[in-house]
C-alpha cells in the first residue's frame, strides 16, 4: 500500500465509518454498534479488547462482510464493501480479507495442505498452484512437516498455524481474528500472539484481534476498546 506522502501514515487498509447494528425481534430492539468509526493502517496488529456479548465479534463480521450493518459504511482496501451485491460479496471476501476463528473451523475431511489451499481452490486457481502457495504460506507460519495430516491429527496450537496460514495465503488486504488464542493454552496461546508479531514484522501483515484476553491485546501495536457500543482508544 503506498504512502500519502513524506513522513505520512500509509493510507487505511479499513476504514469504518459511522457503523450502527440493531438486531430486532418482534417488539424487542437491541442495539449493539452504536456509531463505530475505526481506521486500520498497513502494517498495523490492532486489538478490540471487551467482555464478551458486548458486540466486538458482531463487529468484525460486519467487517469482515459476513453481516450487514443497520447504518454505516465499511472500506476495505478502499472500496465500499455494502456497495456489492450479495452475488459478488463473497469474492470480495475470499480475496480481501483473511479470516481466523476461536475454533479455527478447519475442514475435517481434508489435510493440512488442502486446508490452508482452499481459499485459492474456491477462487478457482490451479491445485498445482494452490498447493505450491500453501505450501510456502505454511513455512512462513513455522509448519514444515505433517502436511498430510488431518485437523483431528493436529493439537490446538497446530491447527491455529493452519488456520492462520489458511488466512494468508490468498494476500489478503487484512486478517480478522476473533479470540484466536480462546480456545489454547497459555504457551500455544503466546506462541500464537509471536507469530502474529512476526508476521506483522516481516510481511507487513495488517491485522485486527478481537480478544477479552490482556495478554494477547498487549501484543498489539494500538488497542481500542469497545464500550456500550462505542469504540474507545487506550493507549498502548
Amino acid at each position: 500500500m503506498s504512502e500519502d506522502g513524506p513522513g505520512s501514515q500509509p493510507h487505511p487498509v479499513l476504514v469504518a465509518e459511522d457503523v450502527w447494528r440493531v438486531f430486532e425481534t418482534g417488539p424487542e430492539r437491541l442495539t449493539v454498534l452504536r456509531g463505530v468509526n475505526l481506521a486500520v493502517r498497513t502494517g498495523e496488529l490492532v486489538a478490540i479488547l471487551g467482555p464478551s456479548g458486548t458486540g466486538k465479534s458482531t463487529l468484525l463480521h460486519i467487517l469482515g462482510a459476513l453481516d450487514r450493518p443497520t447504518q454505516g459504511r465499511v472500506l476495505l482496501d478502499s472500496l465500499d464493501v455494502f456497495g456489492y451485491s450479495e452475488y459478488r460479496l463473497p469474492d470480495l471476501r475470499n480475496r480481501k480479507v483473511g479470516f481466523v476463528f476461536q475454533f479455527h473451523h478447519l475442514l475435517t475431511e481434508f489435510t493440512v495442505l488442502e486446508n490452508t489451499a482452499m481459499p485459492l481452490l474456491v477462487a478457482n486457481e490451479s491445485r498445482r498452484e494452490a498447493l505450491r502457495r500453501a505450501e510456502a504460506v505454511l513455512a512462513d507460519v513455522g509448519f514444515t512437516s505433517r502436511l498430510g495430516h488431518r485437523p483431528g491429527e493436529l493439537s490446538g496450537g497446530e491447527r491455529a498455524k493452519v488456520a492462520l496460514a489458511r488466512a494468508l495465503v490468498n494476500r489478503p488486504a487484512v486478517v480478522l481474528a476473533d479470540e484466536p488464542t480462546g480456545n489454547l493454552d497459555s504457551a500455544s496461546a503466546a506462541a500464537l500472539m509471536d507469530l502474529f508479531a512476526r508476521l506483522r514484522e516481516e510481511r507487513k501483515m495488517t491485522a485486527l484481534v478481537v480478544t477479552h484476553n490482556r495478554a494477547v491485546a498487549e501484543r498489539a501495536t494500538r488497542r481500542l476498546v469497545l464500550v456500550d457500543g462505542v469504540l474507545q482508544d487506550e493507549e498502548v
